[in-house]
């Protein structure tokens, strides 16, 4: 099982200073976020991608190929990448380069992203976000998959033998995460591909999230994939600690407080009890985050959000030794201890090239 972090990349101010970091701390924060996620062992850094203030990470694959220059064991992805305002062609030759240049350690997670007004910014129409990721990602598989596309669609302008160029690493494409909050047709989308689905189940109760992985289960198995147990699949988190768990609310109730999404809205209290969010010590966390399993059945790849609201950068790399010293290898072990048999591991591209060359033998 895979345990990373992701970021949202939001500039915000420190509700106990007031100082607002410049978009270069910011940017450089990030780096230093994930140099340290390696540092203390964890396995993945995914960074969300934004066009609009307060948020700075609007070229993910940038940040991730200079991150790829300064690490040497972390999978490197995306948390999203947004396939429905992004031009699949050049979705296609960004991810492959990204790949060449960290030597397959690169995957990605497609969604339509939160913020609304970055549709017209691009050329797009909201109403057709659903038809547009459905449609994108079709002929962005095609592109990693086949030398010479032709291509006729609804929503760009038409291909003729085109050729994406960086060809993926090893004739293997990065492996993909579907991710939703809330649609029905994502969920089916991964299915039909074979693709993971990543529930980023920070926000809403867990029922919902249920119902969608279920779907995602059932639809896998129905496409011939495998068995519904077996279907990749990834879920959020979010966590604040500190070695006494009053202190750890003590400290973060601020930044919950003002936080640009849920600020002022569910009490802090009521927010820990809906959702993942787990304020307290390093056993409230390994405690809560064991308890997914129960919920969504076994998964592949848990990510933590552990940087937004304004939490100063200190902070941040304390948490991050925490999850690294204390919680992850905890978790490690009784993920596996508990885990039915036959399961199969989060992909890597070291995997799926294995697989392709099984499957290039027996046919």
């Amino acid at each position: 099982m895979q345990f990373g972090i992701f970021t949202v990349g939001d500039v915000t101010a420190d509700p106990t200073t007031g100082r607002t970091p410049t978009e270069n701390e910011r940017i450089k924060a990030m780096v230093a976020i994930a140099q340290k996620a390696e540092e203390v062992g964890l396995d993945v850094f995914a960074t969300g991608e934004h066009h609009n203030p307060p948020f700075v990470p609007s070229s993910p694959t940038t940040m991730l190929g200079y991150i790829a220059a300064r690490t040497e064991r972390l999978q490197l992805s995306t948390a999203t990448t947004l396939i429905t305002t992004n031009d699949p062609v050049k979705i296609a030759e960004d991810f492959a380069m990204l790949q060449h240049l960290a030597d397959g350690r690169v995957d990605l997670m497609l969604g339509r992203g939160n913020t609304g007004p970055v549709y017209p910014w691009f050329g797009k129409d909201i109403r057709d976000g659903i038809a547009l990721a459905i449609e994108n990602y079709h002929l962005l598989h095609r592109l990693w998959r086949e030398d010479v596309v032709d291509w006729e669609g609804k929503f760009r302008t038409p291909l003729q033998s085109f050729t994406a160029t960086p060809r993926p690493l090893d004739g293997v494409a990065p492996f993909v995460w579907h991710g939703s909050i809330r649609s029905p047709e994502i969920a089916e989308q991964a299915a039909y591909y074979g693709d993971g689905f990543f529930a980023n189940n920070i926000f809403w109760p867990k029922e919902h999230f249920q119902r969608l992985i279920e779907l995602y289960r059932r639809r896998y198995e129905h496409y011939g994939h495998g068995p519904a147990e077996h279907a990749i699949v990834g879920l959020g988190g979010q966590v604040f600690m500190r070695k006494n768990s009053q202190d750890a609310v003590r400290e973060f109730r601020p930044y919950f407080d003002n936080a640009p999404v849920y600020g002022h809205g569910p009490s802090l209290e009521e927010f820990t009890e809906q959702t993942p969010l787990t304020v307290g010590s390093p056993q409230e966390v390994i405690d809560k985050t064991l308890t997914f399993r129960d919920t969504f059945g076994d998964y592949q790849r848990q990510l933590f959000l552990v940087d937004h609201a304004g939490l100063p950068l200190k902070t941040v790399l304390e948490q991050l030794d925490l999850l690294g010293e204390e919680v992850v290898p905890v978790l490690r072990a009784e993920f596996a201890a508990r885990r039915s048999a036959g399961i199969p591991d989060a992909p890597t591209h070291a995997a799926l090239v294995e697989a392709a060359q099984r499957e290039a033998v027996t046919r």
